[in-house]
C-alpha cells in the first residue's frame, strides 16, 4: 500500500460549465476546446509553482504550496480563457469555474490527494460563476492585500457532503484592479531563452534545446525564484529578441541567454545572465568540453550553470535590498537584508538577521524560506560559539526548521537546515535523511552539498565529505560561504589524518575572509599535528587575541550542545591538539 502523509496546501479545483451540453452539440470541437483550455491551466500552474494532480473528465485539480500563487494562477487562467473565448459564439464558449481552498489534505506517494481540503475546493468550484473564482474564508485570509482585485463575501454556504457551512468569497474579475494595501512581492523572476545553435550541424539543436529545457527545470527547483515555463520560452526560439521588451512582456527581472557551438569532437557552450531593467550583463561564462556523452555533458553543464546563477542572483538581490530604506521592506527584502547581516557573522549581526527574518515572517507567515533562514541563523550562532543559550537556540532552530518544512517540503534550504539541526542534536540518521532530500531537491546547491559533507564527518566517513565539499566549490566558486566549505573540507582532511591538506584548506579559508574562529582553530590544530608546535602556539596567541574567551569546553558545546562530552570522546585529536597549543579547558 502506498504511503501517505498529511499536509496543509492550497487546492485549485476547476470544471467546465455545461460540459454535457457542449459534448452533445459538437463532441469533436468540445474535446479540442477542452485540450486548449487545459494547456492554459498547465502553463499557469507551472508558472506559479503548482502541480497538476488530475484532469479527469472536464475537471482540473492542482495543488500549491502558496495560496497567493494558487489565486494568482486562477486569475491568470480566467483572463487567458476570456481572451480565447472573445471571438467564439456564446453558445460554444468553454467557460471554467474555479474554486480555491486552503485546507488539510492527504497526499499519497503517487501524488494523488484526498481529504476535506479537496472536497471543499470542489464545492467552491460549483459555487463560482462561469469564468469566475470562488475562495474559502481560509484562503481569503492568506491573500488579503496581496492581489489587485476586489473580493465579495457571498456568505456561509451549505454544500454537499460537507458537515459545516463553508464561508465563500468570489473574486470580482470584471472590475478594474484595486490598489494593493502592501506593495507587490519583489521576489525575483527569470526567463531562460532557448540556447542558440551556432554550429552548422542541425543535430546540435538537440543539445541546445536540451540545455535550455534542463536549466528551466533546474532553476524551477528554487522555491524563491519564479521561472517562466519552457513552453512559453520556446516560442522565442530562432527569433531576434529585445531583452527589455521580453522582460516587460513576461514581467521578469532576469534573462538568461546562451549558445552552443560544435567543432570536431568538442563543443563550446556560453551563457550570460542579464538584468533586464538596465541591460547589465551580471555574469557570463564559457565552457569547453569534449562531446563524448551528450547526456552526461548536458547534465554537467546544467548543474554548473544553475549553481553559478543561484549565487549571482542572490548577490544582486541582496544588493538591491540594501539600497532600499528598511521602512519600505517587503518580506522578500527583509529576508535578503537578513542574509546580508547573517554573512557578517558577529554576535550583533546574528541578532539583526534574526530580527529581519522574524519581520519577514510577520509580513508573510507562509514564507517557508524565511522560517528556514531563521533556523539557519540560530544554528550557526550555536556552531560558531556565539550563542548565550545554546539549548534554547537549538530548540528554536528545530521549531523554525519544522515550520519551514510544514509550509513547503520541497524547499531544499528547509531540509538542509533541518539536517544541520539534527546533527547538533546527535541524530545522525535523521540528519542524513534530511540532507539527502535537500541534495535531491536541488543538486546544484552548494549549501546542500557541503551540509551533507558535515554529516559524513560526524559519521567518520571522510572521503565522501571531501568529495561533497569539492563539488560545492566547483558549482559555486564565488560563493560567499566558500570559506566555510573550505573549513568543512579542512576538518575532513584533518580527521582523516591528512594534516598537510588540512593546513592548505585552513589557510585558504582564512584568505577567503572567514569571519569566525574555525579556520584559525583548524590551522592551529593542523600545525600541532605536523609537529610545528612553536608556530602553532604563535598562531594560537593570535587566535586568542582575535576571538577571546574560546575554550575546549566552548568548542565542544558549539558542535554538540546536547552532548559535548560525547563529541570530545568521538573526536579526541583536535581537542588534544588545541590543548597542546595552549587553549584552556574552560573559562574557570
Amino acid at each position: 500500500m502506498a504511503e501517505s502523509r498529511r499536509k496543509l496546501a492550497a487546492i485549485l479545483a476547476a470544471g467546465v460549465v455545461g460540459y454535457s451540453r457542449l459534448m452533445g452539440d459538437d463532441e469533436r470541437a468540445t474535446v479540442a476546446a477542452l485540450i486548449a483550455g487545459r494547456k492554459v491551466f498547465r502553463r499557469h500552474i507551472a508558472e506559479h509553482h503548482g502541480r497538476v494532480v488530475d484532469t479527469a473528465g472536464d475537471s482540473v485539480l492542482a495543488v500549491f504550496d502558496s495560496v497567493v500563487e494558487a489565486v494568482q494562477c486562477s486569475i491568470g487562467v480566467q483572463i487567458a480563457l476570456a481572451g480565447q473565448n472573445a471571438n467564439i459564439d456564446e453558445g460554444r464558449r468553454m467557460d471554467f469555474r474555479i474554486g480555491v481552498n486552503l485546507g488539510d489534505i492527504i497526499e499519497q506517494e503517487d501524488g494523488t490527494i484526498y481529504g476535506d481540503g479537496v472536497n471543499v475546493a470542489a464545492r467552491l468550484e460549483s459555487l463560482a460563476e462561469p469564468g469566475g473564482i470562488c475562495l474559502s474564508g481560509s484562503a481569503l485570509e492568506q491573500i488579503e492585500g496581496k492581489i489587485a482585485y476586489a473580493t465579495e463575501d457571498i456568505g456561509a454556504q451549505e454544500v454537499k457532503n460537507i458537515a459545516r457551512p463553508v464561508r465563500a468569497h468570489r473574486i470580482v474579475l470584471g472590475e478594474a484592479p484595486k490598489p494593493t494595501t502592501t506593495p507587490p512581492s519583489s521576489r525575483p523572476s527569470i526567463a531562460v531563452l532557448p540556447f542558440q545553435n551556432l554550429s552548422r550541424d542541425p543535430e546540435q539543436d538537440f543539445l541546445a534545446d536540451g540545455i535550455s529545457e534542463d536549466l528551466t527545470t533546474e532553476l524551477s527547483r528554487l522555491r524563491w525564484l519564479k521561472v517562466i515555463a519552457r513552453n512559453t520560452m520556446f516560442t522565442y526560439r530562432d527569433k531576434a529578441v529585445d531583452v527589455a521588451q521580453l522582460a516587460a512582456d513576461l514581467g521578469v527581472r532576469y534573462v538568461l541567454e546562451g549558445s552552443v557551438r560544435k567543432s570536431g569532437g568538442r563543443v563550446r557552450i556560453t551563457a550570460q545572465l542579464i538584468e533586464a531593467e538596465n541591460g547589465t550583463h551580471l555574469w557570463a561564462e564559457r565552457y569547453d568540453r569534449e562531446l563524448d556523452d551528450i547526456f552526461a555533458l548536458q547534465d554537467e553543464i546544467t548543474l554548473t550553470i544553475a549553481g553559478a546563477l543561484q549565487g549571482e542572483v542572490t548577490n544582486v538581490e541582496r544588493d538591491r535590498a540594501s539600497r532600499k530604506p528598511p521602512s519600505s521592506f517587503d518580506a522578500w527584502e527583509c529576508y535578503q537584508r537578513g542574509v546580508s547581516c547573517y554573512l557578517e557573522m558577529t554576535p550583533t549581526s546574528f541578532g539583526e538577521a534574526i530580527e529581519l527574518y522574524q519581520r519577514a515572517i510577520e509580513l508573510d507567515p507562509g514564507f517557508a524560506s524565511a522560517h528556514a533562514a531563521l533556523a539557519y541563523c540560530l544554528y550557526y550562532r550555536i556552531a560558531y560559539a556565539m550563542s548565550q543559550a545554546p539549548g534554547e537556540d537549538l530548540s528554536a532552530a528545530m521549531e523554525s526548521a519544522q515550520t519551514a518544512l510544514a509550509l513547503d517540503d520541497r524547499d531544499d534550504l528547509a531540509h538542509s537546515v533541518a539536517g544541520r539541526v539534527y546533527l547538533l542534536q546527535g541524530d545522525f540518521e535523521a540528519a542524513r535523511k534530511e540532507l539527502e532530500a535537500s541534495v535531491r531537491l536541488n543538486p546544484s546547491s552548494s549549501f546542500a552539498l557541503f551540509s551533507i559533507a558535515s554529516v559524513c564527518i560526524y559519521e567518520l566517513d571522510f572521503d565522501p565529505a571531501i568529495d561533497y565539499c569539492t563539488q560545492a566549490i566547483d558549482i559555486s566558486p564565488h560563493d560567499p560561504m566558500t570559506w566555510s566549505i573550505l573549513n568543512t573540507r579542512c576538518m575532513a582532511y584533518f580527521l582523516k589524518g591528512d594534516y598537510e591538506a588540512a593546513l592548505v584548506d585552513a589557510n585558504n579559508a582564512i584568505r577567503s575572509r572567514g569571519p569566525v574562529h574555525w579556520p584559525y582553530t583548524m590551522k592551529v590544530a593542523s600545525l600541532v599535528e605536523l609537529d610545528r608546535l612553536e608556530e602553532a602556539r604563535a598562531e594560537y596567541n593570535l587566535l586568542a587575541e582575535r576571538f577571546p574567551g574560546l575554550t575546549i569546553e566552548r568548542l565542544a558545546l558549539s558542535l554538540a550542545p546536547n552532548d559535548p562530552q560525547g563529541h570530545r570522546a568521538r573526536f579526541p585529536v583536535p581537542y588534544a591538539a588545541m590543548r597542546k597549543a595552549g587553549m584552556p579547558e574552560s573559562a574557570g
